[in-house]
């Protein structure tokens, strides 16, 4: 742990980077370039090859990547940017950065810290999704870990991959109350309304990982009071457990479906989720990169592609195609 913790800290000059960015930057767009530029801090980085300095690069990403994240915040908040607290765990730390102001030092409730940590447990590694495969495409050109890892960050900006979580509280305020679910249900069956967080490309049954959050989000509304969506979302997932519509499609909740509702308890703004995201990922990213790069059979990614248009096209002369 302390390894981790020595590295927290970045070079002044990224603090001026971030502080280059527009007053809106999204976060994630601010994460993303930060992640790409500390290639150009660490240019031993490039020496992938040497076992030592690999691991070196990957306790810095890991270490590093909270305060990214948390500055990437801080700047979207109009807020100065807070220095690594190295006296606190990895979780605490991150919070720390996140929302300490005037205070002497920032205590968060263990029940918050342990539930983000859980989260980033969770997100750490889930076999070859986009993000993933984006890293290790990305990496097998060998490439330094943080350009493959910026490479991860930009696929999981996108809606379709890291934006699930928010997609699923717009789809609870536009219920908005219980006596709303049954049309809502209603126009899911007739193909007019769309079921965010439930169902997924691996899982066919409940995802393991939403039974584990939906612990996590009873011990977060301890603290911070619970989410009047949270009962659109328990009624939903009740339906969606019994209603033969979805147990035949195989539609349970997956780890999207609570995720959101915790990120919103600790205050975070929809566009912060994915950085989380990012977050938690990093080590999982990190390990599918060391992972390749230490495979000798390993060559650089480059999908199939068959053509499948027209075969026998006339081919007309420039000096006729405009006559």
């Amino acid at each position: 742990m302390h390894e981790i913790t020595y590295h927290t800290f970045v070079h002044e000059n990224v603090k001026s980077f971030m502080e280059g960015f527009r007053y809106d930057a999204h976060p994630m767009g601010m994460l993303m370039a930060s992640v790409g530029a500390l290639s150009t801090f660490y240019p031993d980085a490039r020496n992938i090859a040497d076992a030592e300095n690999r691991h070196m690069q990957i306790v810095r990403m890991i270490a590093k990547m909270p305060t990214l994240g948390a500055w990437s915040y801080r700047h979207a908040q109009g807020k100065p940017f807070v220095y690594p607290d190295n006296d606190l765990g990895y979780t605490a730390n991150f919070l720390s950065m996140l929302f300490k102001m005037s205070e002497r030092k920032f205590e968060a409730d263990e029940r918050l810290v342990k539930a983000l940590d859980v989260l980033f447990i969770l997100h750490a590694d889930h076999e070859q999704n986009c993000s993933t495969n984006a890293v290790r495409s990305v990496g097998s050109s060998q490439v330094d870990p943080y350009s493959a890892v910026a490479a991860g960050v930009a696929a999981l900006f996108g809606p379709l991959h890291g934006g699930a979580n928010e997609a699923v509280l717009r789809m609870l305020r536009r219920i908005g109350s219980k006596d709303n679910i049954p049309d809502f249900i209603t126009g899911v069956k007739e193909g007019n309304e769309r079921l965010m967080g439930f169902g997924h490309r691996v899982y066919k049954n409940y995802d393991p990982r939403a039974k584990i959050i939906k612990k996590a989000c009873d011990d977060v509304f301890e603290v911070t009071g619970v989410n009047p969506l949270l009962e659109i979302a328990q009624e939903l997932e009740k339906i969606a457990l019994e209603d033969e519509y979805f147990v035949k499609r195989k539609l349970y909740p997956n780890v999207d479906f609570y995720s959101g509702l915790i990120y919103e308890a600790f205050q975070f703004p929809p566009e912060m989720f994915t950085v989380l995201f990012a977050i938690g990922r990093t080590p999982g990213w990190l390990a599918q990169w060391l992972e390749l790069v230490q495979d000798k059979e390993q060559k650089i990614a480059r999908p199939k592609q068959i053509y499948t248009g027209d075969r026998t096209l006339d081919f007309t002369p420039a000096s006729e195609r405009w006559s």
